[in-house]
């Protein structure tokens, strides 16, 4: 690594230009795990409780990269191990609002410990950029440290020194109390004693002009710890949010929430950022699709068959005077034909049943009051008898969610066996493939040719032009096939056709 010393950048005057009335929250969270059913909907809870614009996730352990969007409305955009048969650990991820997913522009999978995602702000020409890092222990060889370091300050290079710059994640990096040649990158309010992988955050903090937000402000003790050992005796401050220093004032506070639960013996470290999402201009389709399996009913059919003899009546005779040039037609007939199937069939709604039932939603909430408990518990025995009551309602959510995901797939049996008994093909299509685990559709970012990820709308829609040039416009084969010339020559009628 660089030394502090040599800063890449000069150091600039905090610009305010993000202060505004609006506060958005930032939050990372190493969550343990989210390879487990409901885990993420669980996630996207605390979430909507804490009000996150944006949450990094660290340890997702999901495998590969892509995007996926639940059903309560947050996209998860995630990066993890790209072999085929890799073991599901690490991995980082996004959790978006509906307000982040507006002003979303872009982001690149860089690997199971970093994942970065760019965002419009209402500042013209000014970005938000953040970047989530899952760091190796303290114990890890020096290799794999310096090599995740390089992967970070390779990233950083590439952004703009005007833009505006997240650093979070789990770090796994102490950086104690004493700031002593590190006053302009961190505070005197952190935890414990500095170790190795604290010098190294700090020395790439100082190279990159950030500072390391947790060490700024004061808060209590428990306020700060981020991780807590199983016997609740060891606490330290691993997980951490930086900002570039011109930026400085943006941010309001960082602390740690120990109110969220998820099964996890980190804390949610959440900042509070003065600054306001643009939503960015994009092209939607505006096609609609209605519900066409409603003319199965003969009823149905009927009357819709009824409203469209009726309006192309009334069509009719205003296309006989021969007043309406044939753009017009088309828009007159095409408004009788969406009309009517708006009226009659209604649009078709996408809505995706929620197989967690209520018992497992009580039980879940059970497990959070434990550790509220867990948290208020004064002396060690209290605390260690805290501590079995979680694991003991931890271990009966658990149980729940399995039962529950085991009535939910009977029950697409079930629903299975109706289609193919009805002859409906298509829902019994559909329910195989809900069957075979394919529970959400992911979209997988499209990659060029050297293999990089493709995540902003113009560089994919660059790729499928040269795709599709490479693919269509081939040269002329060398050896052109020789084909024998027919023996009677065809008499085709090549005039314009007549209405008849």
């Amino acid at each position: 690594m660089t030394p502090c010393s040599e800063s890449r950048k000069e150091a600039t005057s905090p610009i305010p230009f993000l202060s505004s009335k609006k506060i958005s929250k930032i939050g990372t969270w190493n969550v343990r795990t989210m390879f487990e059913a409901n885990k993420a909907a669980q996630i996207a809870r605390e979430r909507r409780a804490y009000n996150i614009t944006v949450l990094g996730l660290c340890e997702t352990r999901w495998t590969q990269s892509g995007q996926v969007r639940l059903n309560t409305g947050e996209m998860i955009l995630y990066s993890g191990h790209e072999e085929e048969d890799a073991h599901h650990t690490e991995g980082v991820a996004f959790m978006l609002s509906h307000e982040a997913q507006n002003a979303f522009i872009s982001w690149e999978a860089a690997g199971p410990r970093i994942i970065y995602a760019s965002f419009k702000t209402k500042k013209e020409n000014i970005k938000l950029n953040i970047i989530q890092c899952y760091a190796p222990t303290n114990d890890k060889d020096e290799e794999t440290k310096e090599d995740l370091y390089n992967k970070l300050q390779t990233l950083c290079d590439k952004l703009k020194e005007k833009d505006m710059t997240i650093l979070m994640g789990d770090l796994n990096a102490k950086i104690g109390s004493d700031n002593s040649g590190y006053e302009e990158v961190m505070g005197r309010q952190g935890l414990g004693k500095m170790n190795e992988n604290g010098e190294m955050l700090a020395d790439f903090c100082a190279f990159n002009n950030m500072i390391i937000g947790g060490s700024v402000f004061p808060h209590r003790r428990i306020h700060k710890a981020t991780w807590v050992s199983p016997d609740h005796r060891t606490e330290n401050q691993i997980d951490h949010i930086c900002i570039g220093r011109k930026f400085r004032r943006s941010m309001q506070d960082v602390r740690v929430q120990r109110g969220a639960d998820a099964a996890s013996d980190h804390h949610l470290v959440l900042a509070r950022m003065k600054m306001k999402l643009k939503k960015r201009e994009v092209k939607r389709s505006t096609r609609t699709q209605y519900n066409v399996d409603f003319l199965k009913d003969r009823l149905t059919t009927g009357t819709f068959r009824l409203t469209v003899r009726n309006k192309y009546e009334a069509l009719q005779d205003l296309l006989e005077e021969g007043n309406m040039d044939i753009d017009t037609q088309w828009q007159q007939i095409k408004e009788m034909w969406t009309s009517t199937c708006s009226e009659v069939l209604g649009k078709k709604k996408y809505q995706q049943k929620d197989w967690i039932s209520a018992d497992t939603l009580n039980k879940v909430q059970v497990r959070k009051e434990k550790k509220g408990a867990i948290n208020n518990s004064r002396t060690r025995a209290a605390k260690a008898t805290a501590q079995e009551e979680y694991t003991e309602a931890n271990r009966a959510v658990k149980s729940s969610v399995k039962t529950d995901k085991a009535n939910f797939i009977e029950d697409l049996a079930k629903e299975a066996e109706d289609a193919s008994a009805q002859g409906n093909m298509k829902q019994l299509y559909e329910i195989t493939r809900k069957l075979a685990g394919k529970y959400k559709r992911t979209d997988r970012p499209i990659k060029d040719k050297n293999g990089n990820v493709l995540t902003s709308d113009e560089d994919q829609l660059k790729r499928w032009r040269e795709h599709f040039k490479e693919l269509l416009k081939r040269p002329p084969p060398q050896n052109p096939p020789d084909i024998t010339p027919a023996e009677e020559v065809l008499q085709i009628n090549c005039e314009r056709p007549s209405k008849a």
